[in-house]
């Protein structure tokens, strides 16, 4: 008996040698210790339920997907909508970038940035759309949905360059020319090329499910066409289709109603100034199409261009009015100065309701901030020598954000990994508002100076994250 219970003994006080565990008894116990959570009806133990949830929403997103490994208690509080209106209610609501990149293997892949810790998450993959090839199948054959990785990383310019090469080149090529826009707190994947049809199906990502579902598709299939958000619902105008004569570029709009799930018909664009041109040869050669859309001061504005590839001739553009429902020609200053990059798209972002587009240039290092002056119908400078790189390599050379109530442009760096740059002017570029108000239009010059001669204060590398080989495609922020 001393022998058992000898202070030495490995056996002592029920203690069981390595060796004489028997197969699966490890694991047992493991599963014993891990279902402690489970077993216990609250969240936390002695605490209600209503404390716990006021402690989950307190504790910062970027923790959530270590939390959500706590329990099955645990991962569906806090895949409910219930931890993220209380978040809205106690002002605890958190703004990320959201990243779409393409990598080399083709693939799209999601990145979002947590300004605060400065962390990346990745996002699952988000699913594309394929039609199988009917002339196999049929006319009466239906589309075949299926999960793919590929990536609708395909440029515009090579859809046009391809399609005046051979007619059946779409046919060959993977899913591209999707849009993305952001409402309710969801970002949503649009339409698209697959292989020759323009698709109409609409993807949501749900940050608080933390998954992708498929929501009411669009009226008419679509690819590249522009996004907007006016009152909380999700405006879609433009892209081009394949009709018999080539890609043809649509008129038509629509509109979604996320509380609803319904997509109802706007009236087409009226492409008026491409309905002057002098000559029928010059009508049935230059195509309009829509290559932006931004939604300020509580209307769209969409500039337009003619196109014949290679060539983009800006031609203005158009607002949507959603009080009358209607059409009206863009300001000519307005349309006429819209920065434009490649392909004739033109990005633009609202930062505290003020209009901003970047002026790429041929050489590096060169490119301009611009802010539209409403009163004056101009364009202005307020900032130069934007560090972009590489932008005759890249499908994408620079992305515009507004985060945390500042202007963002993301790129590549010198090293080609990604960085985000924070505009750090005199109140954040803001102050350009004002300016615009006032009687002194030689203020927009002196804050552009002044703002050159100190590169370091202008940009800062907000974020950075090192992945050579991906391009981006396009942005979003979203405050959840």
């Amino acid at each position: 008996m001393g022998n058992v219970l000898g202070a030495n003994n490995t056996k002592a006080r029920g203690s069981v040698l390595p060796s004489e565990v028997l197969p699966g008894e490890a694991c047992k116990r493991q599963r014993l210790l891990s279902t402690s959570y489970e077993d216990n009806p609250r969240l936390i133990p002695s605490l209600p339920d209503e404390i716990s949830v006021q402690i989950l929403a307190r504790v910062p997103r970027i923790c959530y997907l270590n939390l959500k490994s706590v329990s099955r208690a645990w991962k569906a509080a806090l895949a409910s909508s219930d931890v993220f209106c209380l978040r809205k209610e106690l002002g605890t609501e958190e703004e990320w970038l959201y990243v779409l990149t393409k990598a080399n293997d083709e693939r799209l892949l999601w990145y979002a940035l947590d300004p605060i810790s400065g962390r990346w998450q990745r996002l699952p993959p988000m699913p594309n759309v394929f039609v199988e090839d009917e002339g196999k199948k049929g006319l009466a054959a239906l589309p075949r949905r299926m999960w793919s990785m590929l990536g609708s990383s395909v440029r515009i310019a090579d859809v046009f360059m391809n399609w005046l090469r051979r007619r059946d080149a779409l046919d060959r090529m993977p899913f591209c020319g999707c849009s993305i826009g952001a409402v309710g707190g969801c970002i949503y994947a649009l339409g698209g090329f697959s292989k020759a049809s323009a698709m109409n199906s609409v993807w949501r990502y749900d940050p608080v499910k933390n998954g992708w579902t498929e929501v009411s598709p669009m009226l008419v299939g679509r690819a590249y066409s522009k996004t907007g958000i006016l009152k909380g619902k999700l405006y879609v105008v433009g892209g081009v289709t394949r009709g018999r004569g080539g890609l043809n570029p649509l008129q038509s709009a629509e509109v979604y109603d996320p509380n609803t799930g319904i997509w109802s018909q706007l009236p087409n664009m009226p492409f008026t100034k491409a309905q002057v041109l002098p000559t029928a040869f010059l009508a049935d050669l230059l195509k309009p199409i829509a290559t932006g859309m931004t939604s300020y001061r509580g209307r769209l504005f969409v500039p337009q261009s003619l196109y014949c590839w290679p060539f983009f001739v800006d031609v203005g553009g158009e607002v949507y009015d959603p009080d009358i429902n209607s059409w009206v020609e863009m300001p000519v200053g307005m349309g006429d100065g819209w920065p434009a990059r490649q392909a004739g798209t033109k990005l633009s972002v609202i930062v505290n309701n003020d209009l901003y587009a970047l002026d790429p240039s041929s050489s590096l290092n060169s490119a301009k901030i611009k802010v539209y002056d409403e009163e004056g119908d101009t364009w202005k400078v307020v900032a130069g020598d934007v560090p972009i790189h590489d932008l005759a390599d890249s499908e994408s050379p620079y992305l515009l954000a507004s985060l945390l109530g500042k202007l963002h442009v993301i790129t590549k760096d010198a090293n080609h990994n990604i960085a985000v740059l924070q505009a750090g002017m005199k109140n954040n570029l803001a102050s350009s508002q004002s300016m615009s108000s006032s009687s002194d239009s030689s203020s927009f010059g002196e804050l552009a100076e002044s703002s050159a001669e100190s590169e370091t204060e202008l940009w800062r590398v907000f974020a950075s994250r090192s992945d050579r080989s991906a391009e981006l495609v396009s942005c979003q922020s979203l405050k959840v």
